[in-house]
């Protein structure tokens, strides 16, 4: 029993998903620069797994290849990026470094 994220552009989400069945999703809006966490939702019945950090995870690593910064509107996203400061770089929000040597 694998879950797996995909992108799923065509509904604007990235959606896990375990043998062919949608256990929950990540909404999402994208512009050229950036990603909109909108809305997150796991099934009830699954709820407590851990899946909602497995699916917010995979999308970040994913937004990260694609070059994109994040702006997480979404309560569960923002909370999971604060959490986890080794994806504090996609944060849209995050002013740039000017710490020079």
């Amino acid at each position: 029993m694998t879950d797996q994220v995909s992108d799923v552009p065509e509904r604007q989400r990235f959606e896990i998903l375990r043998d062919g069945e949608v256990l929950g999703h990540a909404a999402y809006q994208k512009t050229d620069q950036m990603i909109i966490f909108t809305h997150t939702e796991i099934d009830p019945s699954y709820e407590g797994q851990g899946l909602g950090g497995h699916l917010v995870r995979s999308a970040l690593d994913q937004v990260r290849d694609s070059d994109l910064k994040v702006l997480p509107i979404c309560p569960f996203v923002q909370a999971w990026m604060s959490r986890h400061p080794e994806y504090q770089d996609l944060d849209y929000r995050r002013p740039a470094s000017n710490v020079t040597d």
